[in-house]
């Protein structure tokens, strides 16, 4: 456990009203701040447990080393992810989820359940989307 430790609250989920423009606003920014695509897959990748960095990257299909240094860094900012250094030669750095970023493997993974069942509504609503508002060139 890090000295960075961050206690998890219990799994009773605050209730979000829709009339509470701070709530909307803190929703809003923590999306922004885990709901890409990167970190997605950071997290996701992380799920089984810890990951040195190339080994990390190699599960990660197209990110650049650059991509995943900022979202590593921005996921331990948000005490999503633990990075540990172990003192060797070479220095040994490992990645892992906190307590916290555990705690967000289930809203994402029920997110991804949603996306591929409803897929093909998705689709099929962006072509009639498409096809009645062509724009004509």
């Amino acid at each position: 456990m890090s000295d960075r430790h961050i206690n998890v609250p219990g799994t009773d989920p605050v209730p979000l009203r829709p009339d509470d423009g701070r709530s909307c606003r803190a929703v809003n920014h923590i999306l922004s701040c885990v709901g890409d695509k990167w970190s997605m897959q950071v997290v996701m990748s992380l799920s089984d447990g810890s990951q040195r960095f190339n080994a990390l990257r190699r599960t990660i299909d197209g990110i650049s080393q650059r991509m995943l240094t900022r979202t590593l860094r921005r996921l331990e900012r948000d005490g999503l992810v633990e990075r540990t250094v172990t003192p060797s030669v070479p220095p040994r750095v490992d990645y892992a989820l906190s307590d916290l970023g555990r705690s967000l493997r289930v809203p994402v993974l029920a997110l991804g359940s949603w996306a591929v069942e409803h897929q093909g509504a998705i689709d099929t609503a962006r072509s009639r989307f498409d096809a009645e508002n062509a724009i004509e060139e």
